[in-house]
């Protein structure tokens, strides 16, 4: 494919001139002071080296030559396209997200793990459906004893894994000779007795330590047995927290928006593509790093954040700092337990902060254990006729 370009040359007598200078026209317009004409690369090559002589202007390009004007005048956006098709090729082909769907915390850890092992995780490569049925299948015959059934799908770029546990049958423990006993002090809520007599009712008040079901079997005045006490005691439970907060409050919250972007680190500096959070936050994984450039890329997953600013004074508090407070005394107590009540007793001014004491009332387990495997059934009714 031969080159050309269509050119607009300024001035008269212009085709005379071009033909004794040896510039071979394939077509030509002529004008009263310009002439249009079609040239090879030879004769544009002439004509730029008689610039003095010819005053032109490329109207268009033919041929390869315009291939490769095309190229360079949108170079930048042919670069951008391909590495965007690239960009786009990687993260298609990687595992971004793995969920593993079980409710028991102790199979997914092992499921989670034994992945790992066959390098399925996160910003790796997504392995072919045989590869799969492969890791399957070692996984099946190492976790024989907690795994039944596994499936790896791929939705996208996330494989969702799901697990059936094997079921076992286990032997019932034996049971020790024991009282159930209060763990704190409360007022009892509900007694779920099993086995034992039952030496408290409801609404009782009770200190730590002290018996709530009995192992100890009376007969009227007299202990004939000893046996396993089984049961659960719930109380209400009193808690106060304390809590500060400055009068010009800051919260950041992290919300479920997230991204996973492709991201340039240069010189320590980071520069995600197509980023539209505000606030955010950031944890990255290197996919090629250069040994001579301080120069990475980056595959990174951003998490959306809000910042919120609020001012509090006394009146304005209470609802803050109680949110503030349940959320503490929840890392305290056990997740069955359950706030019933929450009361702000006193508030104050310290400083910048203001105090806020708040007063709990939970219905908690207190359920506890106290052996009476050593206790004498003989000596224990003399000391009862001693009493008498």
């Amino acid at each position: 494919m031969t080159s050309k370009y269509k050119l607009l040359i300024r001035g008269r007598l212009l085709v005379d001139k071009l033909i004794k200078d040896n510039i071979f026209i394939y077509d030509v317009e002529v004008y009263k002071d310009k002439v249009i004409v079609v040239v090879d690369d030879i004769g544009y090559k002439k004509i730029k080296k008689l610039k003095r002589k010819y005053k032109y202007k490329v109207l268009n390009r033919y041929g390869i030559i315009k291939i490769k004007y095309l190229i360079n005048k949108y170079s930048v956006f042919i670069y951008a396209l391909i590495l965007g098709i690239f960009i786009n090729v990687i993260l298609s082909n990687m595992i971004l997200d793995i969920d593993i769907i079980h409710s028991n915390k102790r199979i997914r850890n092992i499921i989670r793990d034994d992945l790992n092992k066959y390098g399925i995780k996160k910003y790796r490569f997504k392995k072919s459906f045989k590869t799969k049925e492969i890791i399957i299948d070692k996984i099946l015959d190492k976790e024989t004893n907690d795994i039944e059934w596994l499936e790896i799908e791929e939705v996208g770029t996330k494989y969702i894994v799901r697990v059936e546990q094997r079921k076992k049958k286990y032997k019932e423990k034996s049971c020790p000779l024991q009282n159930i006993i209060a763990k704190k002090n409360a007022m009892i809520l509900d007694i779920d007795a099993y086995s034992g007599e039952v030496v408290k009712k409801k609404y009782d008040y009770v200190s730590k330590g002290e018996v709530i079901i009995s192992g100890l079997i009376h007969n009227k005045e007299k202990i004939v047995s000893k046996k396993c006490a089984k049961g659960k005691v719930y109380g209400e439970v009193w808690y106060k927290v304390e809590v500060e907060l400055p009068t010009n409050y800051k919260e950041e919250k992290v919300t479920n928006n997230e991204r996973h972007l492709i991201e340039v680190s240069i010189l320590n500096k980071n520069y995600p593509l197509f980023n539209t959070y505000r606030d955010y936050k950031t944890s990255r994984k290197v996919l090629i790093k250069s040994k001579l450039l301080p120069i990475s890329l980056n595959i990174s997953n951003y998490r959306e954040v809000i910042n919120n600013s609020k001012k509090y004074n006394l009146l304005t508090i209470d609802n803050k700092a109680i949110k503030i407070a349940s959320e503490k005394l929840k890392n305290k107590i056990n997740n069955e337990d359950r706030i019933i009540t929450k009361k702000v007793l006193k508030k104050y001014k310290k400083n910048s902060k203001i105090v806020v004491e708040i007063f709990f009332k939970v219905k908690e387990n207190i359920t506890d254990t106290s052996s009476i495997e050593n206790i004498d059934i003989e000596e224990e009714n003399n000391k009862i006729n001693k009493e008498q």
